[in-house]
């Protein structure tokens, strides 16, 4: 998949106010066309993010996260807020790109939600074992799928606390 940021059209600020004015950044990992557009829209409705990045496999949200190759420049290639993460990817899965991200010292503190069609006690052991901070299945019905994201987006965007960025915290 090439979809590499897409840019909402909206100004959305944190809610939090230890964050006021900062714009609301995610990364959404998703091997899927179809899901990440659904998402994307969602999102935009919902108008919760001003930024949503999308790269379509581990190695590459592993790039992204850590600014290698492509992704180096730091301010094309911002810090997400949220890590919307599927398990079944291509090159390196999702449970080896969370096990990553929670090894990092940088970007340990970031909330990452597996967001998956698998309802495997096995898969969800495996996340909550690698620190994942929230995982839910992907419902079938549009509807259902639509007001989670739109749900998820909320409550790790706005409703949830953060605490305020400095150079020993994200």
């Amino acid at each position: 998949m090439q979809c590499l940021f897409y840019i909402a059209k909206f100004n959305r600020k944190w809610g939090n106010d230890k964050m006021k004015g900062k714009p609301a950044v995610i990364l959404l990992v998703e091997d899927d066309e179809a899901h990440a557009m659904l998402i994307i829209r969602t999102l935009e409705d919902a108008k919760v993010a001003n930024k949503i990045c999308c790269v379509g496999d581990g190695e590459e949200a592993l790039d992204y996260l850590f600014h290698r190759g492509e992704y180096a420049d730091k301010g094309k290639s911002p810090r997400p807020d949220l890590i919307l993460l599927d398990l079944r990817l291509p090159k390196l899965d999702g449970h080896e790109v969370l096990k990553e991200i929670k090894k990092s010292d940088e970007l340990r503190t970031i909330p990452v939600v597996v967001l998956t069609t698998s309802e495997s006690e096995g898969d969800m052991i495996q996340a909550y074992s690698n620190y994942v901070n929230s995982y839910l299945v992907k419902p079938i019905d549009f509807g259902e799928f639509s007001a989670i994201v739109r749900d998820l987006g909320f409550y790790w965007l706005i409703w949830n606390q953060h605490p305020k960025r400095n150079k020993n915290c994200l």
